[in-house]
C-alpha cells in the first residue's frame, strides 16, 4: 500500500498527540518539544544544546498547510522552566483558536524548518516500506493508515 495523500492522525487524550483537532479555519497540530540543533554531536554539556519549543502547525479543511507558529522556551539546562513555558505558549495559542474542538485530524506532508531544524510530515523509506513521519516529534505513521503511530 502506498502513502495516501492525507494522513489521519489520531486524537489520544493524555498523549502525544492530545493537542490535535479542529477549528474554525480548519485543522491543527500542537506540540511541546525539546530538539538538537542540526548538526549536533553529544557533548557533556548537551543540556545547553537542548532546546524546547512551542509548535503549532495549522491546515485548512483539506489538510493543506497554513503556518506554523514555534517559539523556543529555553534549554534542558531550566527543564522545569522550559517545558512550563512552552506548555503555558501552546495553551494561549491553542485557546486563541476560534471554535477549537480537539479530535482526530487528517493532513498532507509538509515541510518547515525554524532554527535549522525540520517541523514537517515528511515521506521516508524504511527497509524498502514508506511510511510518514512527523518531526522532530518522531511520530511514525504506517499501514494501515487509521491514524495510529509509532514512536
Amino acid at each position: 500500500m502506498t502513502v495516501p495523500k492525507i494522513i489521519p492522525i489520531g486524537y489520544e487524550p493524555d498523549y502525544r498527540t492530545d493537542t490535535i483537532g479542529h477549528w474554525d479555519g480548519g485543522q491543527f497540530l500542537g506540540s511541546v518539544v525539546a530538539v538538537f540543533p542540526r548538526g549536533y554531536t553529544h557533548t557533556d554539556d548537551w543540556p545547553a544544546h537542548k532546546h524546547w519549543h512551542a509548535v503549532l502547525h495549522t491546515f485548512d479543511t483539506a489538510g493543506h498547510h497554513l503556518g506554523s507558529r514555534i517559539e523556543r522556551t529555553g534549554t534542558e539546562v531550566h527543564h522545569r522552566a522550559s517545558v512550563d513555558a512552552a506548555q503555558d505558549l501552546l495553551k494561549q495559542w491553542l485557546d486563541a483558536l476560534p471554535g477549537r474542538c480537539y479530535g482526530d485530524i487528517a493532513i498532507r506532508p509538509f515541510r518547515h524548518e525554524f532554527d535549522g531544524v525540520l517541523f514537517g510530515l515528511v515521506i521516508e523509506t524504511f527497509e524498502g516500506t514508506e511510511h510518514a513521519e512527523l518531526y522532530p516529534d518522531t511520530l511514525g505513521f504506517h499501514e494501515p493508515w487509521d491514524g495510529s503511530y509509532d514512536t
